[in-house]
């Protein structure tokens, strides 16, 4: 495992999300307050691109999809495809792909750049 630059911190506003990709690895890189975290890019229920619509709220991510939730330290998942706009859609989504917790990534923040260890 390597660290590579990410992206310049300045780049990346407080409670807001970016997509890095490092080859054909897609990684979210997020900031929540003065911490930074780096996860794996796409949800792991739909694989859609977190950073696109993803919240960021209480330390967790929310897919803009289905809504499955991750926490953002240590990649547990919080809640699996509830979809609350129609919860029965939701549930059989949810079924049809097994649960899992999202990859994290270490961080740390070298000069003017964000770091992650791949």
């Amino acid at each position: 495992m390597e660290w590579k630059n990410a992206i310049a911190i300045k780049k990346l506003k407080p409670g807001k999300t970016k997509m890095v990709n490092f080859g054909l690895k897609s990684i979210m890189v997020a900031r929540v307050g003065v911490d930074f975290f780096a996860t794996e890019g796409l949800c792991r229920h739909m694989r859609w691109p977190l950073a696109w619509g993803g919240k960021i709220s209480d330390g967790c991510v929310r897919c803009p999809l289905h809504q499955t939730t991750h926490k953002l330290d240590d990649g547990s998942l919080v809640e699996w495809a509830p979809f609350p706009l129609f919860p029965p859609y939701g549930k059989l989504v949810g079924k049809m792909s097994k649960k899992k917790d999202l990859p994290v990534y270490e961080t740390r923040v070298v000069g003017e750049y964000l770091q992650v260890r791949i």
